[in-house]
């Protein structure tokens, strides 16, 4: 992302020659003069670049390495990230961020020191330097790599500094304490009240707006956790029944885990509902009427339901983050997989194959959803990682104005932000055992489906791109928190990594407050328009806007039903049930081992090649309009390389442009890679020599 801003509070502090390190000999007084003196010069010119309320800790001249041609500047580690500034390169006040010189501090995955050949040694927080850099590697959890050569002749010193000076910059952000009263609005911006560019979900009035918009008729808003006392990773109101109780609610709610019952995500224009809960708490003992309650709640007025083990055919969250790390691994520059094994090594992270299971068991879940006038129920137990990343593939898949711009920004708020995923552990932001970037495998589907279905969406690549990097900045409480009730809180006691938007203050205010309306959808604060411009898919295809959709009913197409069919999905096959609660005559089917139920073998075939409950005049003609069917066999599914092998210059190259001009440099890279690999005529030919255009133009 792009970083900067216009400094109004900072601290420089002038690099002075330390002899008693023991890394170098005593400098004389006129060369500790001079150092100072350079320093002081640089120092203001670096603090230009600062926002208000950021710090410079320490800099040093360098060069930034593994970049054609080699870049020549200043490494500078502040309060809030670590930044390489190119000699004669202005900071844009119009685009605070910048992914390619800036990585913030919670972002550092590894951090490596590098001395001649040989010497190269892991800087963990609280660790000492042994030795004089001569290099130092910063590692990005987003895939990036800094790799930075400090400049000899004298200036070992700040060398030593600035990378002691990142390693307890480091060491702070861990522990959750830095980052407070730092603006990182756009100078300039007006202070005022901002309206949201999306709604945010907090309000009553919102989720009334948005279940009009669904047209979920049958539905309502619930109050019921305005206190958080149903639930603190559940927002304030989220829609239930309209003929069920808040008491009924309350209840019922009780006997699942966490609190988190059967509410709906999103109703279909042909008359289905897709729910999301929480596991059965079968320790609890609910009454009669809990029960009533709770199976009228799963049946949202359906004889048909389906209840979905999310998590089944899926990795668990072990899985998901021991692959993440071995892609990351893999994709750094400094890899040690050659490159004749480069794609076997690939295959086995197995991120792909992850990905591929999300797409199959989301596309099977979207034939549930469109076949028949159903219920369909997510169940996982904590209802709070795959449950919404297959709720929001479903969407994308059958809605189309969840694949517009606005549209998908308002389905990650609902699904993922409001719904309570906890980015903060997920990410390892808070250092905990649970990290698991379930959000960032999400964003790779959506790629995927990008990628195959490229007229179907509003948005581009490079919207997904600042997405995924949005994750892990420190910029507002959108991504910051792991419960509602904690982004919602104002007290100091959850205020770590909240950002004050001062925007015009030459003073901050006193106190932690934070503008609960600025969130990450809040582009503008951190993006100028042309890159804003960048976010939106030219190649989208108006006619998919959702006004030329689906009416509100199709009964062309969907069909009800068998009466009070109750159906578990499980390993791709639907398995017949004797009841929805697990507290009448046998334990929950979904809370118990699989030898109480008997499951088929996994059918090489999705549901939807399968073909069940699809009404026989489908036959061979297209799917319902509007809905999707991505593929995920073999090369079907990529890897996605603007991302994840961003560290790697060379490879970036031949990738798409987002504008004209950069197609032309992109043509005529490949023209010259073109012409390098044009195989050598031999000294006998050279009458026969021949322009490679010419040659690829006889070719076709």
């Amino acid at each position: 992302m792009w970083w900067g801003g216009r400094g109004q509070s900072f601290n420089i502090a002038p690099q002075k020659a330390e002899p008693d390190m023991g890394l170098s000999g005593p400098k004389s007084v006129q060369r500790t003069g001079m150092l100072e003196s350079r320093s002081c010069q640089l120092g203001s010119h670096l603090a230009s670049g600062c926002l208000p309320g950021e710090q410079i800790l320490a800099w040093a001249p360098g060069v930034r390495k593994g970049l054609e041609p080699e870049l020549p500047g200043t490494l500078i580690c502040t309060n809030l990230r670590v930044t390489f500034q190119p000699c004669g390169w202005q900071r844009s006040q119009e685009t605070p961020l910048s992914s390619e010189y800036d990585f913030v501090l919670v972002n550092i995955g590894r951090l490596e020191a590098v001395s001649g050949l040989s010497r190269v040694q892991l800087l963990r927080p609280g660790s000492p330097l042994k030795f004089t850099p001569e290099e130092i590697l910063i590692h990005g959890r987003d895939f990036r790599l800094l790799r930075v050569a400090f400049e000899a002749g004298g200036l070992e010193p700040q060398a030593f500094q600035v990378t002691m000076a990142i390693v307890r910059a480091r060491a702070q952000s861990s522990q959750a304490q830095q980052y407070a009263g730092i603006s990182l609005s756009k100078a300039g911006q007006s202070s005022g009240p901002r309206k949201p560019p999306i709604p945010l979900l907090e309000t009553s009035e919102d989720w009334e707006t948005e279940r009009k918009k669904q047209g979920a008729g049958s539905w309502r808003v619930s109050p019921v956790n305005e206190r958080f006392d149903v639930a603190t990773s559940l927002p304030h109101y989220f829609w239930v029944p309209k003929r069920t109780l808040d008491s009924e609610v309350r209840r019922a709610f009780g006997h699942f885990h966490q609190g988190r019952g059967p509410r709906l995500s999103w109703h279909h224009p042909g008359g289905s509902d897709l729910l999301r809960c929480g596991g059965f708490y079968t320790a609890s003992d609910p009454n009669k009427e809990d029960i009533r309650a709770v199976e009228s709640m799963l049946q949202a007025g359906h004889s048909d339901v389906v209840l979905v083990d999310t998590v089944d055919e899926l990795p668990s969250l072990t899985d998901v983050q021991l692959a993440h790390l071995k892609l990351r691994a893999l994709c750094l520059p400094d890899s040690s997989a050659a490159e004749e094994k480069w794609l076997s090594a690939l295959e086995g992270t197995r991120w792909l194959d992850y990905v591929r299971s999300c797409l199959r068991k989301a596309s099977d879940i979207s034939v549930l959803v469109t076949s028949r006038v159903r219920s369909v129920v997510l169940q996982e137990r904590g209802d709070r990682d795959f449950n919404g990343l297959l709720s929001s593939l479903v969407q994308l898949l059958s809605a189309p104005e969840a694949r517009t711009l606005l549209g998908f920004q308002s389905l990650v708020q609902r699904e993922w932000v409001a719904a309570g995923h906890p980015f903060l552990t997920r990410l390892g932001v808070t250092g905990a055992s649970e990290e698991a970037p379930v959000f960032l495998l999400f964003l790779d589907c959506v790629w995927q489906l990008l990628q195959q279905f490229p007229a179907e969406f509003e948005f581009s690549e490079f919207f997904l791109l600042a997405l995924h990097d949005s994750a892990r900045v420190p910029d507002t409480l959108t991504f910051l928190r792991d419960t509602p009730w904690e982004r919602g809180k104002q007290s100091g006691q959850f205020n770590s990594y909240t950002q004050i938007y001062t925007a015009g203050y030459s003073q901050l205010p006193a106190g932690n407050s934070v503008n609960p309306q600025l969130s990450v959808w809040d582009w503008d604060l951190r993006y100028s328009s042309e890159q804003i411009l960048q976010f939106h898919n030219p190649g989208y295809d108006p006619e998919h806007c959702p006004d030329s959709w689906l009416p509100r009913q199709q009964p062309n197409f969907m069909v009800s039903g068998p009466p009070s069919s109750v159906w578990l999905f499980s390993r791709g096959a639907l398995t017949p049930l004797n009841q929805l609660c697990p507290w009448r005559d046998s334990p929950s089917l979904l809370a118990v081992s699989s030898r109480w139920l008997p499951r088929p073998a996994i059918s090489s075939e999705s549901l939807a090649d399968q073909e069940w409950g699809l009404p026989s005049h489908w036959g061979a003609c297209p799917l319902p309009p509007g809905l999707l069917l991505p593929g995920y066999l073999g090369p079907q599914i990529r890897l996605w390389r603007r991302c994840y092998l961003r560290g790697r210059p060379e490879v970036q190259k031949g990738l798409s442009a987002p504008t004209i001009s950069g197609l032309q440099d992109e043509l005529s890279h490949l023209q010259e890679l073109l012409r390098k690999w044009t195989p050598r005529i031999s000294p006998e030919d050279h009458s026969e020599k021949r322009d490679p255009n010419t040659i690829v133009s006889q070719s076709r």
